[in-house]
């Protein structure tokens, strides 16, 4: 082997290592729904682990180093979880801080198009809810959380994630004047997305 190429791993080697990463799937996800709280955000985390896994496998020089070197994987990617999930709840506490002064009232009323809560109702019913309590209705996020039986930050996430459909649904269904933010709509009778 020349100096400074990477050799990679022969294929029954990749094949091991491949097998011994499947073989511990529940103890991962045991690992990280322990320091998570959640089985969902878990799974997405292992998910996101057995792809970039995929991408480095070849790295790994033996089957034993498998599961040690994964377990150091999903540690990086807890860290990279938390780090995102800090951003976020800062964001969220911005919006929230934002929209709570009369002047975010006041410039949510006027942006809102008034298809906007039949649109709410094309979403997944747990975006559809969270949607409505807390922006609709102005419950509090921790408030819904509780009432959810789910975390204030996995409530806020849940949030961040029906907004980004609800917004993708207005886009699709209101065309321009969602462009220009709603302004003066002209919709008329909502039109459905396409499924």
């Amino acid at each position: 082997m020349r100096r400074g190429v990477l050799q990679l791993n022969p294929q029954p080697v990749r094949d091991a290592v491949l097998e011994a990463l499947v073989a511990n799937h529940q103890r991962f996800l045991g690992f990280l729904e322990r320091r998570v709280g959640s089985r969902e955000t878990a799974e997405d985390i292992l998910q996101d682990g057995f792809a970039r896994a995929l991408e480095r496998v070849d790295t790994v020089r033996t089957e034993e180093s498998a599961v040690a070197w994964f377990y150091r994987l999903l540690r990086n990617a807890l860290v990279d979880h938390y780090r995102r999930r800090a951003t976020e709840d800062r964001a969220f506490a911005s919006a929230a801080a934002e929209l709570e002064t009369p002047e975010g009232d006041a410039e949510l009323r006027e942006t809102i198009c008034a298809c906007i809560r039949d649109l709410v109702e094309t979403l997944k019913p747990e975006y559809a809810t969270a949607l409505r309590r807390v922006d609709l209705d102005g419950e509090r996020v921790d408030a819904f959380a509780r009432e959810a039986g789910i975390s204030a930050s996995n409530a806020s996430a849940r949030l961040h994630r029906a907004r980004a459909a609800l917004r993708g649904r207005v886009l699709e269904s209101c065309r321009t004047c969602a462009t220009h933010g709603c302004r003066d709509c002209e919709c008329g009778e909502p039109r459905r997305p396409r499924p």
